[in-house]
């Protein structure tokens, strides 16, 4: 059996970033083989990341990445089982380095996403580096969603929370100066904060026009205070309702949440007055972490009395 010396298992650990001690092991495994070694810590994160599949990651971090020139831009969502290691600089690390993977992508799908060279290391795929994290930070870990933005002008974010929330909003405009640029930032807080549904009154598709309409009617209809007003009454009623609605649903019919006596469509506008052009935003997209996964509920006092009673 070789000598295992502590130089061969700093480069092993430099190479996969596993633990000391699992580098250790791998190395007498291998009777000192680096080499043969890095392939035995890859077949055990397989194993490791496989039983450890079906756990609930829930928490985790969302971030994006934007291009030099403000005209390209991704977000992407990855995530942990515990929000402690999402506050761990090994994960930020991973998910920055997936955030650049993301903005230079082709893929049209996590499948051929993961299945792309790493861009740390062109010798593994995504999918292989998402594994070997696994192995090391010993918790389920996934790369769920990424989604890029494209604009003729420029792109503004906004990052809430360390991570929690993240938001790209993209504009036309033909003179982005810094005051500009400020209302967009500006424009990506009221996103991370009201999370509008749509953009404006223009693209809210119809089924959900004809949904919340027909759920309005219905509130209308229940409330006994109506109960003997006509038909076309409570019809106006609803348009009312459905009005006030779409100041909550769509961006640009929000209140803007530095100045409340303006509408956010109306504070672009006057920026734009201010600086003689005009603001428009075309896109925007809103990720927060964990969003739209069931989360295990956990009951501790519970679970600390079947340990003791074991």
């Amino acid at each position: 059996m070789a000598n295992v010396t502590a130089q061969m298992v700093k480069e092993l650990r430099d190479l996969t970033g596993a633990g000391i001690m699992d580098c250790k092991r791998a190395l007498i495994e291998t009777d000192g083989n680096v080499q043969s070694a890095v392939e035995v810590l890859r077949k055990a994160g397989l194993a490791m990341a496989a039983k450890k599949a079906g756990r609930i990651a829930a928490e985790g971090l969302v971030a994006f990445k934007v291009a030099d020139d403000f005209k390209k831009a991704v977000v992407v969502e990855v995530n942990s089982e515990t929000d402690f290691v999402a506050k761990n600089d090994l994960f930020k690390d991973f998910v920055a380095n997936v955030s650049a993977q993301a903005l230079a992508t082709t893929a049209k799908n996590m499948d051929e996403f993961k299945a792309e060279p790493w861009i740390e290391d062109a010798s593994k795929t995504v999918g292989d580096a998402l594994v070997e994290k696994v192995a090391v930070i010993h918790e389920n870990l996934q790369i769920r969603r990424f989604e890029q933005l494209v604009s003729e002008s420029y792109i503004g974010s906004y990052l809430h929370g360390g991570g929690r929330i993240a938001v790209l909003v993209s504009v036309t405009c033909d003179n982005v100066n810094d005051n500009v640029k400020k209302a967009v930032k500006n424009v990506a807080m009221q996103v991370a904060a009201l999370n509008p549904l749509f953009l404006d009154e223009a693209s809210i598709p119809a089924e959900w026009t004809a949904k919340e309409n027909e759920i309005i009617l219905g509130q209308i209809a229940q409330d006994p205070k109506n109960a003997n007003k006509p038909q076309q009454v409570q019809e106006k009623m609803a348009i009312g309702k459905m009005k006030k609605r779409l100041t909550e649903v769509c961006l640009m019919n929000q209140e803007f949440f530095l100045d409340t006596e303006k509408t956010v469509g109306q504070y672009l506008a006057a920026v734009g007055k201010e600086n003689g052009t005009e603001i428009k935003v075309e896109r925007f997209i809103r990720f927060e972490t964990g969003e739209g996964i069931e989360k295990k509920q956990e009951d501790f006092a519970a679970e600390v009395a079947k340990q003791m009673n074991k």
